[in-house]
């Protein structure tokens, strides 16, 4: 039965992107706060397919500590899910992704438009400096520049894998607030395959870290950080579903 719920979400999720993909397509041509709005209400269709068709419920929690802006979301990756929380979270979330993305039919396209940044994932140390300019003009425009430190979704019970060059670069450049937000989202939304578990998946802000401190520090500051919180979410996750499993 899980895994009927599982497919019928699959056509909700990426039948819903369609649908509004297309509704939305005028927005393209307007203020770039009205698209970022029309993929957060996208973001809130996915979570109430999610708790309607799969049983599902997320929790945002820890909303006092998000910064207005400039600041820079470091989150964990587990699922999709968490590429649409920002623009439910923050007001002008401006992700970090792969360039591949840009060329996606409506993902691309609404990414592009309101000026995400696309860049290659294998790239030089060019590649690195033209990320962190491009952050730098979005920082300007008082945005929260979005980026997941271990690079991939990765599924909760890996070892954490911290890739410190972009992230580290555009502290050191930018100099503003690094918004911490862990998740145990991959317990009910798997990293890769199309099972999903009935659950809570939680994302929790916390207390932003201060820009312009030295990699080291940054590095050692922000993995203690996300890996605590991440960790006491799993565990509650996994508390409440057994709670719930059959027998």
């Amino acid at each position: 039965m899980q895994m009927l719920r599982s497919y019928l979400f699959l056509l909700w999720l990426y039948g819903w992107m369609a649908i509004v993909g297309v509704l939305y397509l005028p927005t393209l041509m307007m203020p770039r706060v009205v698209t970022l709005k029309a993929i957060g209400f996208y973001g809130e269709i996915i979570r109430f397919g999610l708790h309607w068709i799969c049983g599902i419920r997320t929790e945002i929690r820890g909303r006092e500590h998000v910064v207005p802006g400039p600041a820079i979301y470091a989150g964990k990756h587990h699922c999709m899910l968490d590429v649409f929380i920002p623009f439910i979270a923050t007001r002008e979330p401006c992700h970090i992704l792969k360039k591949e993305l840009a060329w996606t039919p409506f993902l691309g396209w609404y990414a592009m438009s309101t000026g995400m940044i696309a860049i290659d994932r294998a790239g030089t140390t060019k590649t690195l400096k033209a990320m962190v300019e491009a952050a730098r003009k979005r920082a300007a425009q008082k945005r929260t520049i979005v980026i997941f430190p271990e690079g991939t979704r990765r599924d909760p019970n890996a070892a954490p894998d911290y890739q410190p060059a972009g992230i580290s670069a555009m502290n050191k450049a930018l100099g503003v607030p690094i918004i911490p937000v862990a998740t145990n989202a991959g317990l009910c939304w798997p990293a890769k395959g199309t099972r999903f578990k009935p659950g809570l998946i939680v994302y929790e802000v916390l207390p932003a870290i201060p820009g312009g401190l030295d990699r080291k520090a940054l590095m050692a500051r922000l993995e203690n950080d996300l890996e605590t919180a991440s960790n006491r979410l799993i565990a509650e996750g996994r508390a409440l579903q057994a709670a719930k499993a059959p027998g």
